[in-house]
């Protein structure tokens, strides 16, 4: 495309009205690539007939276009005040306001909360408007695309032109726009009801015995599960659809000993087929050309785990339905559900984490045609999915596919539920699990949930009973543990862990009928199942920034705790309107406060072991929160809980009211659709009365039931004796964690090293920064530490605060002479930054830093690689005479320079960079700081000012790590005196 200059973006209303398509130009609109995202493409490039007057049929933001290079920038520019969120599966804050998105499916085993990009690519953001209005952007793209959001209310798309951008609104809420994105991507599939209960999973359980061993557990210890889950090595040497000769020789039944129990089983199948003649998986793919090519045209080989692989190309009709085949015939197995893993794509010994963008896809035509991978690879796992999908419907269409895939796209949701992925066992992950899932909902995708007690690492008993706790309340419920790890099982922690482990878990089974009920709402409406608060009160700032709490329709659950381990207590932020705080009679300091909103009723059902026992059920209960007029309301969705009979009718949606007249209370049915009829059942309604106070009557279903409030003196009363209940609960299972854990801390001791010219404070607890460099003879701290100025911090990640700024780190050698420190900070993943600090005397009287990020454990047959990090060294200088002091260097081209303070920031690369040496010059006192560094190391120098503050930044470039490739900076701060004409002043 050649370069244009700010051309004007041509538009149309597509879809739905309020809904827009732009593009740079016509010529742009007829060259744009087939949708994947859509539903029906179509919908997308046809322009909608019959469109209202303003403001329905005419946008009301308009997008700025660039085209330059062969890129395609979109911009729009919101009004101020616009919070942002949504951009897919994101590690970091619910509001994406400030952040920054690189959409290409990656292999990103070990992820921070900085990280960038993950598993998934959703170049889509919802905008909230300061008055709570919203609206919705998708750049409708498969390639590489930067979504850039760091300046305040301007959304930035860049991606290879060209590409529609696809405007949602705005709408009078996010809700109504996510409903709008929902029925043009298409809504989830209505997942059997099974796969809403918890599941168990292990890499690996093995042999088969294991399996069955967990399984007795589980329902020996009374613990609630429906689903058991087998990774690789149930495989023939990893080959996809066999199963091990002795581990597993007989699939069948281990399946029907599972079923017997009460379990589904679901196993995992990767797209690597190992290169291998006489493996009939292998041979009747080449026999029906199903691979992708490499550039050469011959089938693209890579590693995985069987070794040299080849890669099934999903993009052709005819490759999915040869995996299909496989597929229908693996489930006849026994098969209840399939895991599609490494299909970002995955390759071993590479640097890229996956296959040549340069290979090639025989596409259909509808998705692009024939292309490079760099065209399909962020829709190669959702295609696997869709393969998958419609190989478990060939094998059994009366029954619901149930598929979980860990790379995927805008549309995905479609044809499968997905994890947030190999997390850490880490206070940090369990944090950030509740944005990340509900960023994945605000994408479209509301199925999903991470990996309960973190999948790196060895969770301790406090950490795992919080997550499970909160983990249990995820649309989608799996504890899932790495090998070489300490079992992950509830039981594994301890008598008082497997106690709330158990409670926790018996709170998703009684709320399951809510949860089903949300689910249907999603596949038939496009509405969220887990939504942020913010959903409940648009036009309230103060929800718009909480991420330790979420929405199951009108139900709030809440952390409830502060983020660091220690502590027990937390003020839960609520929207406007009565909330009336619940539980089950299960009070406990590590599971989530529960609060219903007044004017709502739910539906909830017994303790069961799994969803079997709640089909055949004769028990349902009411939790009834009257709002301030003394009425209450709510849906129960019931059907066979699996199959497609619904579509027929062949279900049962209820809706109950309740109301006050006088001091009675009446609950009723009010309306019901749907030809299933209603089970004799018993009914209980709880009456919410505030404080965990409630009253209880029961009666039969589908008639009304009524009964009288107690006196207001009675209310009192039952109020005082939950809260002195609970209360007592709590003391008494805090005191029952002996570990140490609950409440403690690392003791804070400054470390100092001085010597010769020098003296440094260090601050192990707060990513290892220095907080102090004071230069002896002149008295001079260069450093400032104060408030958000972090004085000298390193990190891993290309935001500011990535990883590293906030960990602890461990100091491993400390000099005899205080001359000398080496301390190392687990940044997770396998991953640690490491700094060695030396004061040395001599001619030189200098500072000398070493940092580096090192890899201490990789990803199993990952080649030896851990994931893409970026080490930046982020010193913070204190300016005493701000217009006296400016930066001096020589760049590597040879020309010299001399940087004065700026508002805005400047990074330096190439030629650009200073030559090995840059200083920071105060003419005032003629005093300069001096940075010397190996340039080999740097590829990228920032200088940024405040009013007081200049910093100095080194970064390296991005890449993965190994034990042996390491990512380091190696450099030397000195203090000189300069003359009056030593330095340019200019």
């Amino acid at each position: 495309m050649e370069a244009l200059s700010e051309a004007p973006c041509v538009w149309m209303c597509i879809f739905e009205e309020r809904v827009f398509r732009f593009d740079a130009s016509p010529e742009a609109r007829e060259a744009a690539w087939p949708s994947i995202s859509f539903m029906h493409p179509k919908q997308r490039d046809t322009p909608l007939e019959n469109v209202s007057e303003e403001p329905s049929g005419v946008p009301q933001y308009l997008p700025h276009c660039t085209c330059h290079q062969e890129m395609q920038i979109m911009t729009i520019q919101l009004p101020k005040g616009t919070s942002f969120y949504g951009t897919g599966e994101v590690g970091g804050p619910l509001e994406r306001t400030g952040q920054r998105v690189h959409t290409w499916n990656t292999d990103a085993w070990g992820y921070g909360s900085t990280t960038t990009p993950l598993y998934q690519s959703h170049p889509w953001v919802l905008a909230v408007l300061p008055d709570g209005q919203a609206l919705g952007v998708l750049a409708d793209t498969t390639r590489k695309c930067e979504v850039d959001l760091q300046k305040e209310s301007l959304i930035h798309f860049a991606a290879e032109a060209p590409y529609p951008l696809i405007m949602f609104g705005p709408f009078p809420s996010p809700a109504t726009v996510m409903a709008t994105f929902s029925r043009a991507i298409g809504t989830i599939s209505m997942p059997p009801k099974w796969s809403l209960g918890y599941h168990q999973c292990r890499y690996s359980y093995e042999p088969d015995s294991r399996v069955l061993e967990v399984a007795e557990t589980l329902r020996e210890r009374q613990i609630p599960c429906d689903v058991l889950w087998m990774d690789i090595d149930y495989m023939d040497e990893f080959r996809c659809f066999t199963f091990h000769p002795e581990n597993f020789s007989s699939p069948k039944n281990l399946a029907k000993e599972l079923h017997s129990k009460g379990f589904k089983a679901v196993w995992m199948i990767d797209p690597g087929i190992k290169a291998e003649p006489g493996y009939s998986v292998y041979d009747s793919g080449c026999s029906q050309n199903v691979w992708i090519l490499s550039s050469s045209t011959e089938a693209y080989v890579g590693h995985v785990w069987p070794g040299l692989c080849v890669f099934p190309d999903y993009t052709s009709s005819e490759t999915r339905k040869w995996w299909s085949d496989l597929v229908s015939k693996f489930v006849l197995n026994g098969v209840d559900g399939i895991w599609n893993d490494m299909n970002e794509p995955a390759v071993f010994k590479t640097l890229t984490k996956t296959m040549p963008e340069t290979n090639i896809h025989r596409g259909d035509a509808e998705l692009g045609g024939s292309q490079a991978h760099s065209h399909y690879h962020n829709v190669y796992g959702m295609l696997m999915a869709r393969s998958t999908y419609e190989g478990m419907l060939l094998a059994d269409p009366k029954r619901r596919p149930f598929v979980l895939t860990r790379a995927g796209f805008v549309g995905s949701q479609r044809y499968a539920a997905t994890w947030t992925g190999d997390n850490t066992s880490s206070w940090e992950h369990l944090c950030i699990s509740v944005p990340m899932a509900l960023n994945l909902g605000l994408s479209g995708q509301p199925f999903s949930g991470p990996d309960i007690g973190g999948f790196i690492g060895d969770a301790t008993p406090k950490l795992f009973a919080r997550w499970m706790g909160i983990g249990a309340m995820f649309p989608f419920s799996r504890g899932h543990s790495e090998k070489g790890t300490t079992d992950h099982e509830p039981w594994s922690f301890g008598a008082e862990c497997e106690k709330v482990c158990r409670l926790a878990l018996e709170r998703r089974y009684r709320i399951l009928p809510h949860l089903y009920t949300l689910f249907y709402n999603a596949h038939t409406k496009g509405e969220l199942v887990m939504s942020p608060l913010f959903f409940a009160g648009p036009a309230d700032t103060k929800l718009r920034k909480v991420d330790d709490s979420f929405l199951l329709g009108p139900m709030l659950v809440s952390l409830s705790k502060d983020k660091d381990r220690g502590s027990n207590t937390k003020t839960t932020i609520l929207p406007t309107g009565i909330w009336i705080e619940f539980d089950f009679d299960d009070s406990h300091e590590d599971l989530p406060s529960l609060y219903l909103k007044g004017g709502s009723i739910i539906p909830t059902g017994p303790v069961v072991c799994n969803t079997d026992e709640m089909l055949i059920s004769n028990e349902l209960s009411l939790l009834v929160a009257l709002d301030d007029k003394g009425q209450a309301e709510g849906l129960l969705y019931e059907d066979e809980g699996d199959g497609f009979e619904y579509q027929r009718g062949k279900y049962l949606l209820t809706s109950y009211k309740a109301s006050l007249h006088g001091d009675e209370v009446r609950v009723r049915v009010h309306q019901k659709n749907g030809q299933l009829r209603r089970p004799k059942r018993a009914l209980s309604v709880h009456l919410l009365l505030g404080d965990r106070a409630k009253v209880v009557l029961s009666g039969v279903d589908g008639e009304e039931l009524k009964f009288k409030l107690p006196k207001p003196s009675d209310i009192q009363n039952l109020v005082a004796e939950g809260q002195k209940k609970r209360n007592s609960a709590i003391s008494e299972e805090i005191a029952k964690f002996s570990n140490g854990i609950n409440g403690a801390e690392t003791p804070r001791t400054m470390v100092t090293l001085k010597a010769f010219d020098w003296k440094v404070e260090v601050a192990p607890w707060n990513g290892g920064r220095l907080k102090s460099m004071i230069h002896l003879p002149t008295g001079i701290d260069w450093l400032c530490s104060k408030g958000d100025l972090p004085g000298y911090v390193e990190s891993s990640g290309t935001e500011y605060q990535s990883p590293g700024c906030f960990e602890e780190y461990h100091v491993l050698k400390n000099g005899d002479a205080q001359e000398s420190l080496v301390m190392t900070g687990d940044i997770g993943g396998g991953l640690e930054l490491q700094r060695s600090l030396a004061l040395l005397g001599g001619s030189q009287n200098s500072i000398h830093i070493s940092s580096c990020i090192r890899a201490n454990s990789n990803m199993i047959g990952s080649g030896g690689f851990s994931r893409v990090v970026f080490l930046r060294v982020h010193p913070t200088f204190h300016i005493r005479h701000p217009d006296k002091t400016f930066v001096s260097f020589i760049a590597v081209n040879g020309n010299p320079q001399s940087i004065h303070r700026r508002p805005e920031e400047l990074l330096l690369h190439g030629d650009e960079l200073p030559n090995g040496e840059w200083m920071l010059v105060d003419k005032h006192t003629n005093i300069a700081l001096v940075n010397k560094f190996r340039l080999e190391d740097v590829k990228g120098c920032l200088i940024s000012w405040r009013d007081e503050t200049c910093t100095l930044e080194l970064h390296t470039s991005q890449r993965p790590v190994s034990k042996t490739s390491l990512l380091s900076i190696h450099h030397i701060y000195e203090s000189i005196n300069i003359g009056s004409d030593d330095y340019m002043t200019q």
